[in-house]
């Protein structure tokens, strides 16, 4: 099916290289803010709902603030430890800020765009562009009125509201469109509601949206001032905090479908909640101080093992609903290289490693005293179905073919040890003896001639996932095994200060996919384990280089062209960073 073309009103707003893109997010949804003032990606009212704009992979709607002048250069910035953007544009005539969030802390019904354009050094005259177009660009706007200096409408199931924009028309594709004049040191304030209800209060004042939402941000976000590059480590936790909705689910990424490969089919829908990075955001903050992010994983969690046992799935929705089966949008071309595709097979999978995840997170969490009787109910829970379930094949870290995964058993048993570490019960000598039972196993059969771990027993390929475990106390890193594989990995799989998952077949690494950023940071928490800090320091401040201006992350890196690929921005990426940070400064075993 050809994709259906797009309103002129939008047309101006392609796609961009993924580096241009800014987060704003608020816990229940999330926009992409391009150079040109252009958000050409936002769900709502939740993560998992229709795209209202959805320029970013070929739909049609959006919402942008842009110079007149057609001869300016954009940049921006965040302030900080917030996901409050400044758009900033040098034109021929002056310089002019767009400062841009969504209203925080959120209502989980109803999202408020809050936009505030200021001309610093001379007047500024932007164009102002409303297109909303509910599921994925097929709602134009309809009943749209102007009252009293308020714009209102309907886009699908959507209510709006907008206010700031009096003067503006409706274009012949059902846009609004208008020209907004600031004078040299003012500025001017343009909100957006948009709700799954009617929107029966009185519109949202801008100067207490905006002094709520600096205050909710001051208040959401640690100085973490004892971590490495505070700053980064404060935006790696506002990200998390930004993809964290107020049920304590955390969303793996924002987006969904943007490809990891051109043309390569991998290009999934990560607007969910994955068990495994959840669980890598928590033991990060853990590393630092019991942050209500730890709380939140834990709860969220917790909810999920007592619910369904060993049967719990690898994602959820942020409700802890099923994540929906795959399936394709025919009528969008997709971000290039990719195509539109919604939902996820990972609901079809087991992952074992994430039971062992689920522990290390407990474990983590109880060295802070942060586990209540609930919680340790779901301990005992994610034990027994380890018991039930490490001998079953699984699709592993990397959600590939069933095989009994290496790094799967052994994240297990690097979750028995450290919650039998955590504990004060008679339990955990019987934990600690199916840690022993289960270490041997993974040694009777994914030990490689060389003597590093391998994959599985029928994959004799070193995977950058076997780092893992020695960091997480599975082994020592002084085992033998864990030597060999900490050298494997950085011989066969790092690159110039970066590191690939595995080697996928016979061509150069770069040519299959790109460096892992995940695996770049482990990298950085195993050379920093064994000792090595300048190495260590060397992998970290590569891997947290390889961003854009806005400082996001996503989850491939391509080396050859510095441009980021995949999902934006990637929660576990911000999560691994946000742990470098805060243990490479202290010595290893350091509490």
């Amino acid at each position: 099916m050809t994709a259906a073309r797009q309103p002129e009103s939008t047309e101006a707003f392609p796609p961009r290289v993924l580096r241009e893109y800014a987060l704003l997010a608020d816990g229940e949804r999330g926009i992409l803010a391009g150079p040109r003032g252009d958000f050409v990606w936002m769900c709502a009212p939740r993560w998992d709902s229709d795209a209202v704009f959805s320029t970013l992979i070929g739909g049609a709607g959006a919402y942008a603030i842009t110079p007149t002048d057609p001869r300016f250069v954009w940049g921006g910035y965040y302030e900080g430890g917030t996901l409050i953007w400044h758009s900033r544009w040098v034109t021929s005539t002056g310089l002019i800020e767009c400062r841009e969030a969504l209203a925080f802390p959120a209502d989980p019904h109803t999202a408020v765009i809050l936009r505030r354009v200021t001309a610093l050094d001379g007047g500024a005259v932007v164009r102002v562009v409303l297109d909303a177009r509910a599921d994925f660009g097929r709602c134009a706007m309809t009943d749209v009125h102007h009252h009293q200096g308020v714009w209102t409408a309907r886009s699908g199931g959507l209510h709006l509201r907008w206010s700031g924009a009096p003067g503006a028309k409706t274009t012949g594709d059902g846009a609004l469109v208008v020209d907004v004049e600031v004078e040299t040191g003012t500025h001017h304030d343009l909100v957006l509601e948009i709700g799954e209800h009617a929107l029966a209060t009185p519109p949202v004042g801008a100067a207490f949206a905006w002094e709520a939402t600096e205050a909710a941000w001051a208040q959401a976000v640690p100085k973490l001032s004892a971590t490495l590059g505070p700053r980064d480590a404060r935006h790696a936790y506002a990200v998390l905090r930004g993809l964290t909705s107020a049920g304590g689910g955390m969303v793996a990424a924002t987006t969904m479908c943007l490809p990891e490969r051109a043309e390569a089919g991998r290009n999934y829908d990560y607007r969910y909640a994955w068990i495994r990075d959840q669980c890598y955001a928590g033991q990060a903050v853990a590393v630092t101080e019991p942050y209500p992010l730890l709380d939140d994983a834990v709860d969220f969690i917790a909810e999920r093992v007592l619910a369904d046992g060993p049967q719990m799935k690898p994602a959820y929705r942020i409700d802890g609903g099923p994540v929906p089966d795959e399936r394709s949008l025919p009528h969008l071309a997709g971000y290039p290289g990719g195509a539109a595709k919604i939902g996820n097979w990972v609901n079809q999978q087991f992952q074992l490693d994430a039971f062992g995840e689920t522990l290390l997170l407990f474990a983590a969490a109880g060295r802070h005293d942060h586990l209540d009787s609930d919680h340790w109910r779901a301990v005992e829970a994610t034990v027994a179905a380890i018991e039930a379930r490490w001998g079953d094949p699984d699709a592993g870290i990397w959600e590939l073919d069933n095989q009994r995964w290496a790094h799967s058993r052994l994240m297990c048993v690097a979750g028995l040890r450290a919650i039998a570490g955590a504990a004060a019960s008679h339990q955990t000598g019987a934990w600690s003896s199916l840690a022993d039972a289960i270490a041997a196993d993974v040694g009777s059969d994914c030990v490689h001639p060389s003597g590093r771990w391998q994959r599985s027993p029928g994959d004799e390929r070193v995977d950058a996932a076997l780092l893992l475990p020695a960091v997480r106390g599975a082994l020592p890193c002084s085992d033998p095994r864990s030597r060999a594989t900490l050298a494997a990995v950085a011989d066969e799989l790092g690159r110039e200060g970066y590191v690939y998952r595995f080697r996928q077949d016979q061509r150069p690494l770069e040519d299959a996919e790109g460096a892992f950023l995940l695996c770049g940071f482990l990298m950085a928490l195993a050379t920093h384990q064994e000792g090595r800090h300048t190495e260590a320091m060397s992998w970290f401040e590569r891997n947290r280089a390889a961003c854009g201006p806005p400082g996001l992350f996503t989850e491939e890196f391509d080396v050859r062209q510095r441009q980021l690929r995949g999902n934006l921005p990637q929660a576990f990426v911000h999560a691994l960073l946000l742990e470098c940070a805060a243990q490479l400064p202290r010595a290893w075993n350091e509490p």
